[in-house]
């Protein structure tokens, strides 16, 4: 197939796609649209983690690039997605909008039991001197409780093979977020 370069604006009525084509089958995969008004806001969900009660939920790929509000009033459990190659560059963010209450945690669970980790770089936000720790070993990572209004996670899937995950993970709470 040949290549085109435009020198000057090119236009659509109904949006743009990115394929590609099986080279034994033929079959054509959409790998991208391109909507007439793409949106490069990110997406805030101030729902799902936000319900002043407790809540497990499973993530999707389809959620990456979310930022999720999370309200820490009781026990919040997120699971990241199964094992799987397409995870790769899956990114989600969590703002606690009210403090982790006491007796109570916010975790993030990696897929499978002792297959993933976190590589984690994890910020102390008190004020004064920060206290960074890092942590690569440990598929759950944990806001403690009495974490505080404005703390901030950020985890990235930097591999998976399908049957083992890195995700990289930053952290700024007060206390300091653990891993395990």
């Amino acid at each position: 197939m040949a290549n085109t370069t435009f020198t000057g604006a090119v236009r659509s009525e109904n949006g743009f796609q990115s394929i590609t084509k099986n080279t034994t089958t033929g079959a054509v995969t959409v790998e991208a649209t391109y909507d007439a008004r793409p949106n490069f806001r990110q997406t805030v969900d101030n729902t799902t983690l936000n319900t002043g009660s407790a809540v497990t939920t499973t993530l999707t790929t389809a959620q990456s690039g979310t930022l999720f509000e999370v309200d820490g009033t009781d026990d919040i459990v997120v699971n990241m997605p199964a094992l799987s190659t397409a995870n790769v560059g899956t990114t989600y963010e969590f703002l606690v909008t009210t403090a982790v209450g006491g007796a109570k945690t916010v975790t993030l669970v990696l897929p499978g039991s002792a297959v993933s980790n976190f590589f984690g770089a994890l910020s102390l936000m008190d004020g004064s001197a920060a206290n960074p720790a890092s942590d690569v070993a440990g598929d759950t990572l944990t806001l403690v409780a009495t974490t505080a209004v404005n703390a901030r996670v950020k985890v990235t899937c930097i591999s998976d093979d399908g049957t083992n995950s890195t995700w990289k993970a930053e952290t700024l709470s007060t206390p300091i977020a653990t891993i395990a």
